[in-house]
C-alpha cells in the first residue's frame, strides 16, 4: 500500500511539474500540440499506476520526453511563422462585414448552430452587427463588432474618466493581507477606519475588501451560514 501511495505521489507532483513549466496558457487556452501532450501524458502516467510490476521509470521517462518535444516545437514555432502555421493553424474569419463566410465555415467544420451559440455566449445577436468573427487558433471565437455598434469610451466623448487602477485586495475570507496593504499605501488605521464606518470591530467579518489607486473600496460582509 505504502509503495503504490508513493509511486502515485511522484507521478502526481511530476505531472503537475511538467505542465507548470509549460506555462499558465496551458491550463487555458490550449493549441494542438499541448492538447496531444496533455493526452498523452494522462494516459502515460496511469500505467504505472495501474500495473504496479512496470518501472516507475519507465513513466517518468514518457512524460520527460513528451515535455523535451513541446519546449523544442514551441521554440522552433516562435521563430518560424510557416512552422507554426504548420502546426497550430491560421485564424479564420466565420463573419466578414455582417456576412457569413460559408467557405471557412465548412473549412472549420463549424456548424451554424455552434455559431450562433458563441455569438450568444458573447451577447451578439444581429450578425449584420458584426465587423468581424474570427475563430482562433485555440478554438476560441472573437466577435468584433461594427464601430458604431461598439460601447462608447469617456475619451470618444472627451470626459475625463479619472484614475481607476487595479484593485488590491486588502482582506480576504476575514484575513488581512498586510503586504496588500502597504503595497496599496495604506495601513491599519486605514483599514481600522473603513471597519468602523461599515459598522465592524474587526476584519473577522468582512469576505472581501479591495482598494484601487482612486481610493475606491470595495466592501462585502461574510454573510450568516443557514
Amino acid at each position: 500500500m505504502a509503495n503504490i501511495i508513493a509511486r502515485t505521489l511522484i507521478l502526481y507532483f511530476s505531472v503537475l511539474l511538467t505542465m507548470r513549466l509549460l506555462g499558465k496558457r496551458q491550463l487555458g487556452e490550449m493549441e494542438l500540440s499541448e492538447f496531444v501532450l496533455a493526452a498523452l501524458v494522462a494516459d502515460l502516467a496511469a500505467i504505472p499506476l495501474q500495473d504496479s510490476d512496470i518501472p516507475l521509470i519507465n513513466g517518468l521517462t514518457s512524460v520527460l520526453v513528451l515535455f523535451c518535444c513541446e519546449l523544442l516545437i514551441s521554440g522552433l514555432t516562435m521563430k518560424n511563422i510557416r512552422l507554426r502555421t504548420a502546426f497550430f493553424g491560421r485564424p479564420s474569419l466565420l463573419i466578414v462585414r455582417g456576412r457569413i463566410d460559408q467557405r471557412e465555415m465548412r473549412k472549420n467544420r463549424f456548424t451554424v448552430d455552434e455559431l450562433l451559440q458563441e455569438l450568444r455566449s458573447q451577447g451578439s445577436l444581429d450578425i449584420s452587427q458584426i465587423e468581424y468573427a474570427v475563430l482562433e487558433t485555440d478554438g476560441k471565437l472573437n466577435v468584433i463588432p461594427f464601430p458604431a455598434e461598439r460601447p462608447v469610451t469617456p475619451s470618444q466623448l472627451g470626459l475625463d474618466a479619472g484614475p481607476g487602477g487595479y484593485p488590491t485586495v486588502v482582506v480576504s475570507d476575514g484575513r488581512v493581507l498586510e503586504a496588500n496593504l502597504r503595497r496599496a499605501g495604506r495601513d491599519r488605521a486605514w483599514l481600522d477606519k473603513q471597519l468602523r464606518d461599515r459598522g465592524l470591530e474587526n476584519a473577522e467579518g468582512v469576505f472581501l475588501m479591495t482598494v484601487n489607486a482612486a481610493g475606491q473600496v470595495y466592501f462585502a460582509p461574510k454573510e450568516e451560514r443557514l
